[in-house]
């Protein structure tokens, strides 16, 4: 059985204020550098380092664990960790793959317990003992010299995780150094939840996405032997058009610098459907099995379609109509794309009818409807990194729910309006029960909103956003009124208020030139309507005012 690893030298990188890291990659490393020479000025760099130490040294080898196992994909491990001892020689060539020679350490230690030693020694036999320097981590305890080629490693690691986009080569900029510095911005802005947590999430899926594509291509290209058939040719094509329109994507949302102000490009392209030409409404009913005595309050006047799940009947819907749905457990990817407006609602108490959300999906329920309405519904997210509830434009009523959220609580983008009555939204962790937007209206009456935190942030840090979140500038519309909001890390009600207001906002630059923070409270309540006094808030600070 294979020995416990010992402990990797701890991230460089985690600490670094973004100041720093601008210094470091675009002031030091890639000074005067054009796109297409930035791997080997990050190979000097490390070579640099690697000089210094003329003595092995110890690391642990993350391989990847296709080299070790056919179904990988069981495995719940991202690496196959191996305890090596490295040699490194100065290449005759140079290369931006920088490689050393290892060797496993005695005794054998791995992060697999039960990992064969020959199966190692095999498959290292194949690789002619070299690996590429970059799944190497060094390990603790060595001498400053190790430490600082750690330190080189991660820089280097860095750059090609974050920074590096393979078709920068292909991009005609002025000054390469210019662009690292918006993405090393554009990174900060994410681990510190300045962007919201569903947007930065949604990036690096589709960065990473965009990475794994581009390494299916290639291989699938290595594969064609000779000639390639009709459909070897066509398959690249498709996998080549893919590709291109996810670069084209994270372009867009990099110029962009996922601004904070809700999703860069709606995500509903549907097409409106509208009332029916005789402008009838019909019911439609939801449930696995059903009955006659299910059926008997409904007007015998009324059109009744009955489905078995809740995608069918939302997709059969017009304007007008009524999805009414019985107790039991549903799901529905068709919630991410409502643009009729309907009601929508369970037939017993809140709790009896829950509609789960599908974890492979980035968004749940998403509304650009008019005038839309859920009630009597309990929503649970699971795995998806938008809002529970995102209010695109248009109006949603939701009564009588209960929203147990894991992302975002309930979103309402710029334009976009929201009551909610008697319902409870509790559970997010990246961001607030409710997330205000600038120029959105909302009505909360009733709710209760608890529990609510963002896990990204330290215990004083004002990204902890708790229970409502609220970016002015323009102002949104917020009246609230009989809540109860407590249990939440952070602050009942955060009102983010940008560093940097423009002279043009009217009535936003008087109040925070009087740098009187009571002052500053009192009049953003009065813009936006706060009936503090009706409502209650039991968080630590119950309404704060933050900078972003």
């Amino acid at each position: 059985e294979a020995a416990p690893l010992p402990p990797q030298c701890p991230p460089h990188l985690d600490a670094v204020p973004k100041r720093d890291m601008v210094e470091l990659y675009c002031d030091t490393l890639l000074r005067g550098c054009k796109a297409e020479d930035a791997g080997d000025a990050m190979s000097k760099y490390l070579v640099e380092k690697l000089k210094m130490k003329e003595n092995n040294w110890l690391g642990i080898w993350k391989a990847n664990p296709e080299l070790f196992f056919v179904n990988s994909e069981d495995l719940i491990i991202p690496s196959v960790g191996i305890l090596v001892e490295v040699t490194w020689k100065s290449p005759q060539s140079s290369s931006s793959q920088i490689k050393a020679s290892v060797s496993v350490v005695e005794p054998f230690a791995s992060n697999v317990a039960n990992m064969p030693r020959e199966l190692v020694d095999n498959v290292l036999e194949e690789l002619d003992h070299c690996v590429p320097l970059l799944e190497i981590y060094p390990v603790e305890g060595q001498d400053n010299t190790v430490i600082e080629i750690a330190q080189a490693l991660d820089i280097v690691r860095f750059f090609y995780d974050f920074i590096w986009r393979d078709w920068d080569a292909d991009e005609s900029c002025e000054t390469y150094a210019a662009l690292v510095e918006e993405r090393i911005k554009l990174w900060c802005d994410i681990q510190n939840g300045t962007i919201p947590a569903p947007l930065g999430h949604r990036f690096k899926k589709h960065l990473e996405k965009y990475k794994i594509l581009r390494l299916e291509l290639i291989q699938y290209q290595s594969n064609i032997e000779e000639e390639p058939t009709e459909e070897e040719v066509v398959e690249c094509w498709k996998k080549y058009y893919e590709l291109v329109m996810l670069c084209g994507l994270l372009k867009i949302w990099e110029d962009l610098h996922l601004r904070a102000h809700g999703p860069l490009t709606p995500r509903i392209l549907r097409r409106r459907k509208g009332y029916r030409d005789d402008r009838k409404t019909v019911t439609h009913t939801v449930a696995k099995t059903m009955t006659a005595e299910m059926v008997k309050n409904f007007s015998l006047d009324a059109p009744l379609q009955h489905h078995e799940n809740l995608n069918a009947a939302l997709e059969s819907c017009y304007s007008g109509d009524t999805v009414v749905i019985f107790p039991g457990e549903y799901k529905a990817v068709s919630l991410s794309m409502l643009t009729e407006d309907i009601t929508i609602k369970g037939t017993g108490k809140a709790e009896e009818t829950r509609i789960v959300s599908e974890p492979t999906h980035d968004s749940f329920v998403i509304s650009k409807a008019q005038d839309i309405k859920l009630m009597h519904l309990t929503l649970v997210q699971q795995g998806t990194v938008d809002g529970i509830v995102v209010v695109e434009s248009g109006h949603m009523t939701i009564a009588n729910c209960v929203l147990k959220c894991e992302g975002t609580g309930v979103c309402v983008l710029t334009g976009a309006s929201l009551t909610v009555t008697d319902s409870e939204i509790t559970g997010a962790q990246q961001g607030a029960g409710v997330e205000l937007y600038p120029g959105s209206t909302a009505l909360l009456e009733g709710n209760k909103i608890h529990h609510c935190n963002n896990t990204r942030a330290s215990e004083t840090s004002p990204r902890s956003l708790g229970g409502i979140n609220i970016k002015v500038i323009p102002f949104p519309k917020l009246k609230m009124k009989n809540n109860h909001i407590f249990s939440n890390r952070g602050h009942g009600v955060t009102i983010v208020q940008p560093a940097e207001i423009p002279a043009s906002t009217e009535g936003v630059g008087e109040l925070t030139a009087s740098g009187d923070a009571d002052e500053t409270l009192s009049k953003l309540m009065q813009d936006l309507r706060l009936e503090k006094n009706t409502n209650t808030l039991d968080d630590v600070k119950d309404i704060a005012v933050v900078r972003s």
